[in-house]
């Protein structure tokens, strides 16, 4: 039996996947006891197979005890029961050709007893491997149209992919640039680089038209750079065109003007004629620089007719896809340099780090009426994919050269669909997070380093919250060589899964976590910790109250502060709380810096609660449960109740970390409000609401949130954001610009930044 949490069944010793391909195909091909439906798409070397299951996986939920006529003085405020739950996941496989008939026999055992009874595929495969196909796997083959399956890959990808887009810059220290995705993806123009060209302009879903083309495209540089090099096949064409020296065979400016031409301002490097130099000189060229300058020439020709399709249809936004791509660098760069030089800067050549599974996304869309993906939102599943430039992290080297290349995506569905806070100044400028460790070396090696040295204590956390599970050690390990795996990755092309940040780091974490089973490893330390916490937190009120107003305001933020100290997902606080079973509210408040803060703007804040009016409605974004919730956010809720003032408190959907989730908020407010009259009103008036953010991380991404969240904070008019703690305002929003007035609260705890923050 496959394990629980989406690792699928190996096919048995006389699978003739297993003796081709000499790969474990539950490393593979995941999930297939539990896939629904599939769909193809066969290019002219590479198939990219989709298909769609579901994932059974264990969850731990929290529900209160009944306490009819018992005493509750010593109990925990919840009981956790774990329980099994179905989610939906979306895999995508891209293999060689050179694998299609065994591959094809392996979907034959795996899928062809699933929901499809008619194959949706797509790409020029289709046609040629049709009568394949339908041999093989007995089912009728509908042939979906290439551009059709295209756009609608892309249109999805775009939406539910936030590093989905980059610029490539060859000669800068990153050389992946990754684009901040706007709200509103169109309109674009899709550049479609296969055997010719094809322009598309899209506009809207469903709208597209085909503006234009050339016949001069990747079949030409693959066609004529045979004949020129007696290569046939396209990646050692492309491999001898990277070694190349194209100068050695294009004639350029100087060579004819002996400089730049300084009347049209022309610099003496560019090519005034390619090949021009082979029509007059008496000696043999080099294969490589032959590849180099036709690569050239058609990347150039490309490039210019893409420019001016952009202009004449006022586009500021191109993408480029298809065989030709496939992301390999050089071509990547020499579009690059062709669009900035024709479009005089004006116009980037933007690529899609999944553009190779555009074609097979489409075709199952197509082919998923019944259930159909778009109509929710999705997030890539870190464990399950391949990263940018790299084959499928779980294979080893010796694998991969016996193999060929494999590679891997894995999206997860989301229950809720996600949308940008309604407040963000600027959707199409926001980035959540406040350091791009892809760009930042010094940042990127410490962070690795922080991320490596705690995962003994995860490993150690995550067995220690199953202790009657008999496979919990082994689950644990390989949870450690995976993510571990990742982070070595990581450290070779920390641009594999677009921006490298702090908040995707943890998310790995996380997905690795869940896929061996260990969705809240912190459960038991929560529900232990918000006893504790409930338990203190009439006297903490009692002091509260028992002070003037303006030490009262002091007291609060002083307590929400405090209150952040309590993170599990701090080394150096972790590292407290395992060895000071004491360490307390009381002790947190001593800790705390004395003012002036690291960034300190608390007289600015009291002065505007001392002359402005109450604000309307307070959006709260809570961090960790315990302490940090009870002690610190619950207090602070219950002043902005008393000057009038609405609450939202959002907090994630998910578990992460000792993050507080919106189930156990629910009932900590209960408890609350057991003891609270002010407390207990609201929530009765419903002045006081308790929200799912749609988030299962330590960070916050306001550009993808809860879409009930965001109706809400529409709803109430929302005049007051606050952000707390260390991972959703300094890791991520430090920089956030919102419409309306906002707190950011943390307590740092680690060496790279120190301090205490309110700003």
């Amino acid at each position: 039996m496959a394990e629980r949490g989406g690792r699928g069944t190996s096919s048995g010793g006389d699978s003739s996947l297993d003796k081709s391909i000499t790969l474990p195909p539950d490393e593979i091909f995941r999930n297939l006891e539990n896939a629904k439906c599939f769909a193809i798409d066969i290019g002219g070397s590479l198939t990219k197979l989709a298909y769609y299951s579901t994932v059974q996986h264990k969850v731990a939920r929290v529900r209160s005890f009944d306490h009819s006529g018992k005493d509750i003085e010593h109990e925990s405020p919840y009981e956790i029961t774990v329980q099994e739950e179905i989610t939906a996941r979306l895999h995508f496989i891209k293999f060689e050709n050179t694998y299609i008939e065994t591959c094809l026999d392996f979907i034959k055992d795996h899928l062809v007893n699933t929901e499809t009874k008619v194959l949706k595929a797509t790409g020029g495969g289709a046609y040629k491997f049709k009568d394949l196909i339908e041999k093989k796997l007995g089912l009728k083959v509908d042939k979906e149209d290439v551009m059709t399956c295209l756009i609608k890959g892309c249109n999805f990808v775009l939406k539910n992919i936030p590093h989905e887009v980059f610029a490539y810059q060859k000669d800068s220290d990153t050389e992946f640039r990754f684009q901040t995705n706007h709200p509103n993806i169109f309109p674009y123009l899709l550049v479609n680089i296969g055997s010719g060209v094809s322009i598309v302009k899209v506009e809207t879903e469903d709208k597209f038209e085909w503006i234009g083309g050339s016949s001069i495209g990747g079949g030409t540089f693959w066609g004529l750079g045979a004949l020129l090099t007696k290569t046939k096949k396209f990646d050692e064409l492309l491999h001898l065109a990277s070694k190349g020296q194209h100068t050695n065979v294009d004639m350029l400016v100087k060579d004819v003007y002996g400089g730049a031409y300084q009347t049209l301002g022309l610099s003496g490097n560019l090519i005034a004629s390619s090949f021009g130099k082979s029509a007059t000189a008496d000696k043999e060229f080099s294969k490589d620089d032959m590849a180099k300058s036709l690569l050239h020439m058609i990347s150039n020709d490309i490039g210019q007719l893409a420019c001016l399709y952009a202009k004449l249809h006022n586009l500021h936004k191109i993408y480029f896809g298809g065989f030709f791509i496939r992301g390999h660098p050089v071509t990547m760069r020499t579009i690059t340099y062709s669009i900035n030089f024709f479009s005089k800067g004006e116009v980037q050549a933007l690529f899609l780090r999944h553009e190779g599974y555009l074609g097979a996304i489409g075709a199952f869309l197509k082919g998923a009426e019944q259930d159909n993906p778009n109509e929710y939102s999705w997030g890539e599943n870190y464990a399950g994919s391949s990263g940018l430039m790299s084959t499928s992290p779980d294979l080893c080297p010796m694998q991969r050269a016996r193999s060929g290349t494999f590679d891997m995506f894995e999206m997860d569905r989301l229950e809720r669909p996600l949308v940008n806070l309604p407040l963000l100044t600027d959707p199409s400028t926001y980035i959540p997070d406040t350091v791009d460790l892809t760009d930042d070396a010094m940042a990127r090696k410490y962070w690795l380093t922080c991320f490596e040295e705690a995962l003994d204590g995860v490993v150690k956390r995550a067995m220690a919250s199953q202790p009657d599970s008999m496979d919990a050690a082994e689950r644990a390990e390989k949870f450690r060589q995976k993510y571990w795996n990742k982070l070595q990755t990581l450290r070779q092309q920390p641009f594999a899964y677009g921006t490298l940040t702090v908040r995707s780091l943890l998310d790995t974490r996380e997905h690795c976590l869940n896929e061996f089973n260990f969705p809240d490893p912190y459960s038991k330390v929560k529900q232990k910790e918000n006893g504790i916490a409930l338990k203190c937190f009439p006297s903490v009120i009692e002091s509260l109250d028992s002070l003037g107003w303006e030490e009262r305001q002091f007291a609060l933020v002083k307590g929400l502060l405090a209150g952040n100290v309590f993170d599990w997902g701090a080394k150096a606080v972790s590292e407290v709380l395992e060895s000071e079973p004491q360490f307390g509210f009381e002790e947190a408040k001593e800790k705390l810096q004395e003012r002036p803060w690291l960034e300190d703007s608390y007289s600015e804040w009291i002065q505007r609660l001392k002359e402005g009016p109450p604000h309307t409605c307070a959006l709260i974004f809570a961090d960790n449960s315990g302490i940090d919730i009870i002690l610190g956010v619950f207090p602070f809720v219950r002043e902005l109740l008393s000057r009038g003032t609405e609450v939202i408190l959002a907090c994630n959907s998910g578990p992460a970390l000792n993050d507080v989730t919106y189930s156990e908020s629910l009932i900590v407010a209960e408890r609350i409000a057991a003891m609270d009259p002010i407390i207990q009103s609201a929530l009765t008036e419903e002045r006081l609401l308790l929200v799912q953010t749609g988030s299962s991380s330590p960070c916050l991404d306001l550009s993808r949130l809860d879409k009930g969240l965001a109706l809400l904070v529409r709803e109430r008019k929302t005049d007051l954001v606050i952000i707390e703690g260390m991972g959703r305002a300094i890791h991520t929003n430090y920089y956030a610009v919102l419409q309306c007035e906002s707190l950011k609260l943390a307590v740092i705890k680690n060496s790279w930044e120190t301090g205490a923050e309110l700003k």
